[in-house]
């Protein structure tokens, strides 16, 4: 029975849709975030010496480097002819020992950039694994 009232009939609230270009917003702003962070670990790294550092003659070579203070350095440095012992310190550098030159590679491996397809299946290989 319906007494004079009326029903009301409830419509369902509808979710505000989103438009195209907040969402492409949104997204820009995420990839732009990501991007800025690589950037600063990218400066972190080469900041604190875990980058590789690029030494511009190929004549010159730093092959090994180790810590023995705050700011001191012993560097063993490649040069044409021999092999230099060095302590760096912030203020000089000073020659401790000059070693013979490393022997030549006997079976030296071409320097051709390798195959990314290559690079990848030996990453993913597992030990154990058949191919």
């Amino acid at each position: 029975m319906r007494s004079g009232t009326q029903q009301l009939q409830q419509i369902p609230a509808s979710q505000p849709a989103t438009s195209a270009g907040s969402m492409l917003t949104q997204v820009s702003s995420v990839l732009a975030f990501i991007v800025l962070l690589i950037l600063c670990c990218a400066w972190l790294a080469r900041r604190f010496g875990f980058a590789a550092k690029k030494v511009g003659s190929q004549s010159l070579k730093i092959s090994a480097s180790v810590s023995v203070g705050q700011r001191e350095r012993v560097v063993i440095v490649d040069v044409d002819d021999a092999r230099l012992v060095l302590g760096v310190t912030a203020q000089n550098i000073t020659h401790l020992h000059t070693l013979p030159p490393k022997a030549p590679e006997e079976d030296p491996t071409p320097t051709t950039p390798a195959d990314f397809r290559q690079v990848l299946q030996t990453l993913i290989k597992r030990p154990g694994k058949p191919q």
